[in-house]
């Protein structure tokens, strides 16, 4: 939400020190050298992506709504799930675990994780991952190995979006300047013409350089920065179950497992100690027996 915010402070900072000096806003609207400029950043745009990338921008753009893509109740649900996954595992063997992944959607040890289950990605990650151990892979750093080579390509996938947006903005300002010179092309030829006419016209043209700062600078570069940070925390969120799943094949309880990754989540979002000993106590039975 604070995008809005940020977009009103942004236009409204630029619009009223313009006024400050006496600036005529008329003169700031030049259809032209917008067309001139978005046109062909987004062409750029088209040449240098696949079209699934390019799908994967547009849609990336509902992230600028949200804060992050996962809060700390989503972190507590992951925990909860995890406890009960790998006490599971450890107390009734890996074959009881196969039922829930092949029924998720009946399954009570998913009910317990929503927000697991609205990730459509995160939910394959870790049914995926549960199959291999069921399957008996035991080698955790095969294991380990494997699971970074899948975030790696998440990570590729998830940084798209930014990444395009990032060269967008960086396009951007010299774009602007190809309008700007286009409007003094045409500014020449009129110079035999009045100096106030000539006076707008190199306003106009102006304009073009403006434009391409102000959408590269106050626009786009910060977008494609949210929409980076946006991603990082997605990964953080993988990282999380990667730190239970080697923690589990190294031997370790359910109760510690779930601290290893408590301390993998994000600062803002870690529940404390307290926290997430006072959830687990009051959630993880209602599964295991």
């Amino acid at each position: 939400m604070l995008f809005f915010v940020g977009l009103v402070v942004v236009l409204g900072s630029v619009i009223i020190g313009y006024e400050m000096h006496a600036g005529d806003l008329s003169l700031l609207w030049q259809p032209n050298e917008i067309i001139i400029i978005l046109g062909a950043g987004i062409g750029s745009v088209l040449i240098g992506n696949p079209l699934t990338t390019v799908v994967k921008t547009i849609r990336s753009f509902k992230y600028l709504v949200m804060d992050r893509p996962y809060s700390k109740s989503d972190y507590l649900e992951l925990l909860l799930f995890s406890f009960n996954s790998f006490k599971l595992m450890k107390v009734k063997g890996m074959l009881e675990i196969e039922s829930h992944l092949e029924n998720s959607e009946e399954s009570d040890l998913f009910a317990q994780a929503p927000s697991l289950n609205r990730d459509k990605f995160a939910s394959d990650f870790v049914k995926d991952n549960l199959r291999l151990l069921t399957m008996g892979v035991d080698n955790s750093h095969q294991f380990e190995n494997n699971i970074d080579k899948e975030i790696e390509v998440f990570t590729d996938d998830s940084n798209a979006p930014g990444k395009t947006l990032t060269t967008l903005a960086d396009a951007l300002p010299a774009l602007g300047i190809v309008a700007a010179v286009l409007g003094v092309i045409v500014t020449m030829r009129s110079i035999l013409e009045p100096p106030d006419v000539l006076g707008s016209l190199i306003a106009a043209a102006l304009v073009g350089t403006f434009t391409g700062v102000l959408l590269s600078y106050g626009l786009f570069g910060p977008i494609a920065q949210f929409l980076l940070k946006f991603s990082e925390y997605k990964i953080k969120y993988l990282e999380c179950i990667k730190t239970g799943f080697i923690a589990y094949l190294d031997g370790n309880p359910p109760i510690i497992i779930i601290e290893f990754m408590r301390k993998c989540v994000p600062d803002d979002v870690r529940p404390s100690f307290q926290e997430l000993d006072s959830y687990i106590s009051s959630h993880s039975m209602k599964i295991i027996n």
